[in-house]
């Protein structure tokens, strides 16, 4: 192996369970206006992702919104969900038509944007998403509250809706797959609270996992990485994600309990997170030291031997500089520490 890994290789090499030359930063992609190359891009074909960046809908008819205070984020409009009945979404779900698509140029016209800011596809490994995930789809159509009633009560209807969206999005997968030949298949599904999951193992296993198992399959067939996007404490969940083949996780909370992660699994689940940007480091009078200790805490913590990626953040008020100073301390050290930590 080459003493100096470009940050696709050496973000594969960690993947793959080996220590890697240097510890990799995972990332969504580039940020705006960026001309050196990240480790991973999170690679959403445009088509699928128009309401991850304005208020418009989703291609199933789902409102979008955000805030300022959210940093931008996104979640289905409060009060305007599209599906009151588990039983009547045949009548509201309807998968659109992709027939006509050009793949090719859409998929062509998203990777030139990011070669333009550093990325090619010899320097930055590509993770295909293709949604938010199976549970988060259902609460989007009809709300929390009735999502969580729907799968106690009508369990088989729960089945038949998301087994109509997992056929769609392998329909999209077929397209897109043999075109972009990704090196991820990226799951996700924000199931879980800060302090456990919304639902039983048992319920997750039953109702949701068979369906994150038929995409993982386009991974597992094709000896591709299977990433798993998780808010949250999931312990209990990740022996099923391991069960599909995902080896990594993001962005790995710290109400998980992630030193027994690492003691039970190794380096065959990277742990990409782990840092813990609440509390003091919130607090506007908080110091750069204390800003600095809290990354050398987490990776020395969390990366020795190898089955580790760095990512972490302060969440703030979008445009907020106080924010973005803190941010900028906490990356310029977490690049620092990372460059050397395993020579």
């Amino acid at each position: 192996m080459s003493a100096h890994l470009t940050p696709k290789e050496n973000y594969l090499r960690c993947l793959d369970g080996d220590i890697p030359e240097y510890i990799p930063a995972a990332s969504f992609g580039p940020m705006p206006g960026a001309k050196e190359p990240v480790a991973n891009i999170l690679f959403t074909p445009t088509y699928l992702a128009g309401h991850r960046f304005a208020d418009v809908k989703d291609i199933w008819g789902v409102t979008w919104v955000g805030n300022d205070e959210a940093m931008g984020g996104r979640l289905p409009e409060p009060g305007n969900f599209i599906l009151d009945d588990i039983t009547r979404w045949r009548d509201v779900i309807k998968a659109p038509d992709i027939s006509g698509i050009d793949w090719e140029g859409m998929i062509k016209k998203q990777l030139d944007q990011y070669e333009s800011m550093g990325c090619t596809r010899e320097t930055t490994a590509i993770s295909l998403d293709l949604h938010f995930g199976f549970f988060m789809d259902l609460v989007s159509f009809m709300g929390f509250e009735n999502g969580m009633i729907a799968m106690f009560e009508e369990p088989e209807e729960v089945h038949a809706l998301l087994d109509y969206l997992c056929t769609f999005f392998e329909s999209v997968a077929d397209k897109v797959v043999p075109i972009l030949n990704p090196d991820i298949i990226a799951l996700a599904d924000d199931v879980c609270s800060w302090r456990a999951p919304f639902v039983s193992e048992a319920m997750w296993r039953e109702l949701i996992l068979p369906y994150h198992d038929r995409l993982a399959k386009y991974g597992r067939d094709r000896g591709l990485h299977i990433a798993m996007h998780c808010c949250g404490e999931a312990m209990e969940l990740i022996q099923s994600w391991r069960d599909i083949g995902v080896d990594h996780w993001n962005p790995a909370q710290t109400s998980n309990d992630l030193d027994a992660v690492k003691a039970k699994y190794g380096n065959s689940m990277v742990i990409q997170g782990g840092f813990d940007g609440r509390g003091r480091l919130l607090e506007a009078d908080v110091t750069e030291e204390e800003l600095r200790n809290a990354v050398r805490d987490t990776i020395n913590r969390l990366a020795p031997g190898g089955g580790y990626c760095w990512s972490g953040m302060i969440m703030g008020l979008r445009g907020d500089e106080r924010t973005a100073w803190k941010n900028g301390i906490i990356q310029d050290e977490a690049k620092k520490l990372c460059a050397d930590f395993y020579k």
